[in-house]
């Protein structure tokens, strides 16, 4: 087929897509490379669609079982080569998974048939190097340990460690995401009509030194709140945040759960707080929807992988609008 040159509309319309580290590599595989290969390729055909209706598109991706993989070949290595910090391994993610997807990408547009540049940019994130949170060790990552391998890595890396429902665990900060230190290339890249990689895996936490100025920080950022913030900082008309779910419910897991198909950011906000979404799953993308919306975003969707181009139509997920645009909220009663 050959490839037809790309053709914006006219009102070029701006896209950040979410896709979560698990689509790459679903648990409970090896996880070896051609595996992971595959797993991108089947997971690309929304991006392709969107390219295919125009939308100008920025693709942030998880990392959370690549860096735990990184982590275990930094300690299985550890006594003939010195360990490399977080913010480092979250860079060197970001450039081997991003060579994975702008391939993998690249023939899948090629063979649908449109002419539109992939690039994959390692991207910096400015955080507060006075928040809390970007020292405090909240955050698992890696692999799960036993208590006596923890606390050996602890004593001899320096790691905080910590013991959750799975096991030992290393912990990181996870500071919040307060600006995109590439958003002005990217932003060129988008007008140039480019789909553009970036803030993989969060991005790599930085903060201003009045000397040194950009200087890395040990931790990992939220990929969703990245891309919350990403979003913002280019202009994007809408976030699409990919999962393995077919959007937010009330009462999640129970006989009586409900599908929720339109929110305002005031209702969002209400039911997080109140607990309703899971503090390590739904929890964190609701937030970043919240975020985007409230930051001048006009819509913000949550939806499963598979439905992502109908729901930007407005098919399927849940949609977030910002309180101004409230039309009637729908609740779709949706029971498993």
């Amino acid at each position: 087929m050959i490839a037809q040159p790309f053709s914006a509309p006219e009102q070029s319309r701006s896209i950040v897509v979410a896709l979560g580290g698990n689509a790459l590599l679903p648990p409970g595989e090896r996880g070896d490379i051609h595996q992971q290969f595959a797993h991108t390729r089947e997971s690309l055909e929304p991006v392709v669609e969107l390219a295919r209706a125009g939308w100008r598109i920025v693709l942030v991706h998880g990392n959370g079982p690549q860096i735990g993989d990184e982590l275990l070949r930094n300690e299985l290595a550890r006594d003939r080569l010195p360990p490399l910090p977080l913010g480092v391994l979250v860079a060197a993610t970001a450039g081997w998974i991003g060579y994975m997807i702008q391939q993998s990408l690249q023939n899948a547009l090629e063979r649908a048939g449109i002419a539109r540049g992939v690039v994959t940019l390692v991207t910096q994130v400015l955080v507060d190097p006075a928040d809390p949170a970007t020292h405090e060790p909240v955050k698992p990552v890696g692999r799960v340990l036993d208590e006596e391998s923890a606390r050996a890595l602890q004593q001899e890396l320096g790691w905080a460690v910590g013991r959750g429902p799975e096991g030992w665990r290393r912990l990181a900060p996870s500071p919040r995401p307060l600006a995109i230190v590439e958003r002005e290339q990217i932003r060129r890249l988008l007008e140039a009509d480019t789909i553009v990689i970036a803030a993989g895996g969060g991005g790599t936490p930085v903060y201003r030194d009045p000397v040194l100025r950009l200087e890395g920080v040990d931790a990992v950022i939220d990929k969703d709140r990245a891309a919350a913030v990403l979003a913002r900082d280019i202009g994007a008309e809408a976030l699409l945040i990919l999962t393995n779910v077919e959007g937010v419910f009330v009462g999640y897991g129970r006989p009586d759960q409900q599908l929720l198909r339109r929110l305002t950011a005031s209702r969002a906000q209400e039911l997080l707080e109140a607990g309703e979404f899971g503090g390590g799953s739904m929890g964190p993308k609701v937030e970043a929807a919240i975020s985007f919306v409230r930051g001048g975003g006009r819509r913000a969707i949550i939806t499963r992988l598979d439905v992502g181009l109908a729901a930007v139509r407005g098919e399927a997920g849940t949609v977030i609008v910002p309180d101004e645009a409230a039309g009637p909220e729908s609740i779709e009663r949706h029971v498993t």
